[in-house]
């Protein structure tokens, strides 16, 4: 927990203010609503993934695969310092993505993700994407 109260309208609009940067391709805007020692927690990873630039490395994968990937917030909650969102992925396949190379299909795939702010920034995320449904699309 934060050293200090976190509303739930401020973590709410510090989420949407990171989606619209990832939509815009501002990855430096991203990691400036993030903390240094940032935690990725993927649901097919058996291990959480620490810091910035491991955030950065995988913005830049999805941004080379998929450079017009855009997610569109569906639903988010906020209470305290959590935030819970349901996204939804579009964009087109133009880059070679964990050895699928480029097929030029428009994509579409849901996300379940969890955040923990703390003093104001992303300190935590809890990342759940329909991969099976990504792959599918990829052929």
């Amino acid at each position: 927990m934060t050293s200090e109260i976190t509303s739930p309208a401020a973590t709410t609009e510090l989420l949407r203010t990171a989606f619209e940067a990832f939509n815009a391709g501002d990855v430096d805007k991203c990691m400036a609503l993030t903390t240094p020692d940032l935690i990725m927690n993927l649901a097919e990873l058996p291990e959480p993934r620490h810091g910035q630039h491991v955030w950065r490395q995988g913005f830049e994968m999805m941004k080379q695969a998929f450079p017009d990937l855009h997610a569109d917030i569906e639903d988010i909650v906020a209470a305290d310092d959590r935030v819970a969102l349901r996204l939804r992925f579009r964009g087109t396949h133009s880059g070679e993505f964990l050895g699928h190379p480029a097929t030029g299909r428009p994509v579409e795939y849901v996300s379940h993700e969890f955040y923990r702010v703390a003093d104001g920034l992303i300190a935590e995320e809890w990342i759940c994407s329909d991969l099976a449904t990504l792959f599918r699309q990829l052929g």
